[in-house]
C-alpha cells in the first residue's frame, strides 16, 4: 500500500518550533521510525511552505495513491483551494494537526478541510501520523 504524507507551512520547523505545542522532535527525525513499523508500506513525505506546491502533490498522488495524510498547517483554516484539490481527487485523505486545534486560538477552530477528509485526527502530538497511518490501512482494507 502506497501512502503519502504531505505537510504543510511552518511543520519544517517541528521540533524547534514552540516545543511546548509541538513537542522537541523533528518531523525528518520521526519519519524513518514510522517507515520502520510500517515496512510492509511504501510512505512517502512531502513538506512545502507553499500552497501551490501542496495542490500539485494532492493532484499528482489523488489518483494513485492509497492514501494521503494532510497536515495543512495554518493553510488549514485559510485555504479553500486545498479544500477544493481534495474534493477533485480519489484518493482518501486523512487530515492531521499535531496539536487540538480546537483548544488553541479562535482562528484555529475552523478547518476548511474537515468536510472534505475522510477522516480528521489531532491533539496527539506525531503519534497522530501513526494513528492515521493505522485509521487508512483499515479503511482500505474494509474497503477491498
Amino acid at each position: 500500500m502506497h501512502i503519502v504524507i504531505i505537510n504543510g507551512p511552518n511543520l519544517n520547523l517541528i521540533g524547534k518550533r514552540q516545543p511546548e505545542i509541538y513537542g522537541n522532535t523533528s518531523f525528518d527525525s520521526y519519519i524513518p521510525e514510522l517507515k520502520n513499523k510500517y515496512t510492509d508500506h511504501d510512505i512517502t513525505y512531502h513538506q512545502s511552505n507553499h500552497e501551490g506546491v501542496l495542490i500539485d502533490w494532492l493532484h499528482m498522488y489523488g489518483f494513485t495513491a492509497d492514501g494521503i495524510i494532510l497536515n495543512a498547517g495554518g493553510l488549514t483554516h485559510t485555504s479553500i483551494a486545498l479544500a477544493d484539490a481534495v474534493s477533485s481527487i480519489i484518493t482518501p485523505v486523512l487530515e492531521v494537526h499535531i496539536s487540538d486545534i480546537t483548544k488553541r486560538e479562535q482562528f484555529r477552530h475552523h478547518s476548511y478541510l474537515e468536510k472534505v477528509c475522510l477522516h480528521t485526527i489531532m491533539g496527539h502530538g506525531l503519534e497522530g501520523y501513526d494513528l492515521a497511518l493505522k485509521y487508512i490501512i483499515e479503511y482500505k482494507m474494509v474497503k477491498k
